[in-house]
């Protein structure tokens, strides 16, 4: 592997922010962000990077190719949690088993957002209708973790789920909704409304990604010391978990012949895991798992070790392929 890649990677501003969050946790500074900030420029990317989307997904119009990449991300999006639950019942319960799959299932937008500053650092090309695969990835794990409940415990006969607040939650949850507008919005404006927003949407949003990341460093470092309840498993789970999806997705990337750059993409998508909106579901409809397993095990650990070595990693392993 080209280690220099990782340095690269390292050496994006936006990265270092975040992993200076996490020295200031670790030397106990006082550096502090209000709770508003970091929710506003949450609320900024994905409005950017999915009105993006919808302006690059109307320049390129509703191919074969675009139908067949948003197909593969929807099976991703299903299969993953599926297999993953499996795999984490052979040490937890059925609760966490079902949180943590969903949580593994969804994606990380902010992974997605810093994979793309990745490949736009190597100068390669990606499609900008992979945000429609990032809109379309992000709920279906939630339904897939909620049948997973209830076929695998005996909680259906006791307290039948809501499936109507599951599925509100799952599709018109926050960002899901700012994040499907978005798309909606740049595909319906096209030229015209890129043109518009430019100053707003493309020259502001390195700074403002730089600035989440750092309060990301911020949160993730404080969430490291739950990780010492939970044992090597969750760790290692955290690690190993998104380099398996990330292999599969990588293989099936290039069975539907996508190009290297949208195949870092899907793979990013697949390896990454929710922190916000599936740990928001799980909270409302699985309060008998731990949050601290499936937020610590998120954003602790796949979260910082995808920005740091995975992009690179997955990106080595395209370039042995493609």
């Amino acid at each position: 592997m080209d280690f220099t890649l990782i340095v690269s990677n390292f050496l994006n501003p936006p990265v270092l922010f975040f992993f200076l969050g996490m020295l200031a946790v670790l030397v106990k500074s006082d550096l502090d962000i209000p709770a508003p900030i970091p929710k506003l420029f949450s609320l900024y990317l994905l409005l950017s990077i999915g009105f993006k989307g919808g302006v690059e997904l109307a320049r390129s119009g509703i191919s074969q190719a675009v139908i067949v990449t948003l197909s593969a991300a929807i099976v991703m999006a299903i299969a993953v949690p599926i297999y993953t639950f499996f795999i984490l019942r052979s040490r937890l319960d059925p609760y966490n088993s079902a949180a943590l799959a969903a949580t593994y299932g969804s994606i990380s937008a902010v992974t997605f957002i810093t994979a793309g500053s990745f490949l736009d650092q190597l100068q390669i090309a990606y499609n900008g209708y992979m945000v429609a695969a990032l809109a379309l990835m992000e709920s279906p794990a939630i339904i897939i973790g909620l049948i997973l409940v209830n076929v695998f415990t005996d909680r259906a006969s006791d307290e039948p789920i809501q499936w109507s607040e599951v599925l509100r939650e799952a599709f018109f949850n926050g960002s899901v909704f700012l994040l499907v507008g978005s798309v909606a919005i740049g595909f319906i404006t096209g030229e015209h409304g890129w043109q518009t927003l430019k100053p707003f949407t493309q020259d502001m949003f390195y700074g403002v990604l730089t600035f989440f990341l750092l309060d990301m460093g911020l949160v993730a470092a404080k969430r490291i010391q739950e990780l010492q309840k939970t044992g090597t498993f969750l760790v290692s789970f955290g690690v190993l978990i998104p380099m398996l999806n990330a292999t599969i997705a990588i293989f099936l990337a290039k069975a539907i012949s996508l190009s290297s750059g949208d195949a870092l993409l899907f793979a990013v998508l697949c390896a990454s895991a929710s922190y916000i909106a599936v740990p928001a579901a799980m909270r409302l409809t699985v309060p008998e798992a731990n949050p601290s397993f499936y937020i610590s095990a998120a954003l602790a650990v796949t979260f910082p070790f995808n920005i740091l070595i995975g992009i690179p990693l997955y990106e080595y392993g395209i370039t042995l392929l493609w």
